[in-house]
């Protein structure tokens, strides 16, 4: 039930519902674990649910800072990542109650290994995990998603003042220091001062400094897109042949030899980590973000609408926090083995799906304002700033968005 191609953009949701089908398939414990995991290359669905959430991001608050101020766009960022930072916290206490209860019950060394530091030390694991600072294999996700929010507006405040260069080429400079230790390093120089019971490695898989580029790259991507002289995402036709060419290696080699691309080669396989955001990795989603942004106006128009991906990709974040809590039950309950038979996994996938799609109706329905007319409010980062009104133009001195960017007091 996504709302009017004016407030909605349902190609994006669909992208999104993929992604999420795509996450949920690669966490859950059955036979399509492997075979589905990094389906396009060596690039996972969260490389491309980050990135297309920074785009709404940038699009949407964008839009928000244009047309009415930065203290509002500010203020709406802020409000998301508390919503964000609650699903995580729900997220953890179900982690540290149910999951753990059924784990020990059941004598399941899985999620004995995965929440180790609680089943030592509660209390420093339920604090720390709060401070998002102690984050559990799988729930590491949303709590660089709040760091991201919390700083976008001042992204986007300096981006409207000083322009996207400056901003750009600092997150590369991070990226690039990312892959020689800088996360680990500054957890070093912090736990000296702050002594913490949490050691790096239970600090979350994923390298805040590395991903925070794609985050950067597509909240880039979707504010100018707000501007009306900015021209459109196009290639030279040499990008698009390159990309292809690169696309399709990548996606071959994936499937031939599997997702360690160098199989043992741990220093080789660390130029396409995951964790890092290891340099041929990027490659590999330039190419395929080139080839969605080339081919996929002509696909969209083509295609037939999967309305049932444009729902979970709608209802993005209580989809994911569902597909959480689904995933970790199984592991609980069964385990990690990949191996088990059709008549487990297929009621397992089929159960888990019709879960997730119940909780986007239901999360829809719930959000509708009382004077709906049936289209359900769009969810995640959009949620906070869609507008029925045209897209903005560029602010006229002594309008709302003109006084945001040059008054020091809303800055």
């Amino acid at each position: 039930m996504p709302q009017p191609s004016s407030t909605r953009r349902w190609e994006i949701d669909a992208l999104r519902g993929l992604m999420l089908v795509l996450m949920t398939v690669t966490h859950l414990p059955t036979r399509l674990t492997d075979p589905l995991g990094q389906p396009f290359g060596f690039v996972s669905a969260a490389e491309g649910f980050v990135l297309l959430s920074a785009y709404m991001a940038g699009l949407v608050y964008g839009r928000l800072a244009w047309r009415k101020s930065i203290a509002h766009m500010t203020r709406a960022f802020w409000r998301r990542a508390l919503v964000v930072y609650g699903c995580q916290a729900a997220t953890l206490v179900f982690l540290f109650t149910v999951i753990a209860f059924i784990g020990v019950k059941v004598d399941q060394p899985a999620v004995k290994n995965l929440m180790a530091l609680y089943l030592e030390q509660p209390v420093a694991a339920l604090v720390n995990g709060l401070l998002l600072i102690y984050e559990p294999p799988l729930l590491d996700i949303l709590p660089m998603y709040v760091l991201f929010m919390l700083a976008s507006p001042w992204a986007l405040a300096l981006a409207l003042r000083f322009g996207w260069l400056p901003l750009v080429a600092a997150s590369v400079a991070q990226w690039v220091l990312a892959q020689f230790g800088l996360s680990e390093w500054v957890y070093q120089a912090l736990s000296t001062w702050l002594p913490t019971p949490v050691a790096y490695e239970e600090t979350g898989s994923f390298s805040t400094f590395a991903w925070q580029f794609l985050w950067m790259l597509g909240l880039w991507m979707g504010a100018t897109r707000n501007d009306p002289a900015a021209p459109p995402l196009a290639f030279p036709r040499w990008a698009v042949l390159l990309a292809c060419v690169v696309a399709a290696v990548c996606l071959v080699w994936r499937h031939a030899v599997g997702q360690a691309p160098f199989e043992a080669n741990a220093t080789l396989n660390l130029l396409f980590d995951k964790w890092q955001l290891g340099p041929l990795r990027l490659v590999n989603l330039f190419a395929l973000l080139i080839l969605t942004i080339h081919f996929g106006p002509a696909l969209a128009r083509r295609l037939p609408r999967v309305r049932a991906l444009e729902t979970l990709g709608t209802a993005s974040l209580p989809v994911f926090c569902a597909h959480l809590a689904v995933v970790l039950l199984v592991l609980a309950l069964f385990g990690p083995e990949l191996d088990r038979s059709w008549w487990i996994d297929a009621p397992l996938l089929l159960g888990c799906f019709a879960v997730l799609y119940a909780v986007a109706r239901v999360s829809l329905w719930l959000d509708q304002p009382p004077d709906d007319d049936g289209r359900p409010r769009p969810d995640d980062v959009v949620s906070a700033a869609t507008s029925t009104r045209p897209v903005w133009r560029a602010p006229a001195t002594g309008s709302p968005a003109a006084r945001a960017v040059s008054s020091p007091a809303r800055r």
